[in-house]
């Protein structure tokens, strides 16, 4: 069995990362998505425990104290965070976890889990990254502006990652990181038991 290892997929607001990945795990019943912890509300169709753990501000600082986060960072003005228990152990029995990530946590994830895989999701054009933020009706003007601003901020932190995956259309960008993770799997250092079986 090849081990394990973390995906990290992130990427500005509107670069189509929850649909990429919904895609992903549809199309790959062995993947296992690492559900986040956030404070903000759910969105319409959002269900706790699926999409999100949905918490209070001060369970959140419970969970931060007790060092139970992978990372945990405040994205427009709600705190957002990855429960490190389930991870580890899912690498641990030879799983590829899914994560889905802003910059500010997958750069955290860098810090104290170097090993994990990093993939920057990329719209086709910031013009069109503006039109999607829009068209999912779930933000004010306001927040638009913020988004769009941060996305910016972003791009600066693209020489991070091992990978760069332009979502022009979802299947191709969906297909592009399916190579990715096949590759990942045949990786020297995570194939070391299989070359040991074949030597002995």
């Amino acid at each position: 069995m090849s081990k394990g290892f973390l995906l990290v997929i992130s990427g500005p607001s509107g670069a189509g990362k929850g649909t990429v990945c919904k895609k992903l795990l549809e199309r790959n019943n062995k993947l296992v998505f690492s559900v986040s912890v956030t404070t903000r509300k759910p969105r319409p169709g959002e269900i706790d425990g699926v999409n999100y753990y949905f918490v209070d501000e001060k369970e959140f600082d419970q969970m931060v104290e007790n060092g139970e986060l992978l990372e945990h960072a405040c994205v427009h003005g709600n705190y957002y965070g990855t429960p490190k228990k389930f991870v580890l152990d899912q690498i641990e029995k030879g799983e590829v976890v899914i994560l889905e990530i802003d910059v500010q946590g997958a750069m955290q994830v860098k810090k104290s889990y170097p090993e994990a895989v990093f993939v920057f999701l990329l719209p086709p054009s910031m013009d069109e990254l503006k039109n999607r933020i829009a068209k999912r009706g779930t933000e004010t003007e306001e927040d638009i502006a913020i988004r769009f601003k941060n996305a910016f901020e972003e791009l600066k932190f693209i020489d991070e990652y091992d990978y760069i995956v332009i979502n022009d259309e979802v299947i191709r960008a969906v297909e592009k990181t399916e190579a990715i993770i096949a590759a990942e799997k045949l990786k020297v250092k995570r194939i070391k038991s299989i070359l040991d079986k074949i030597l002995n």
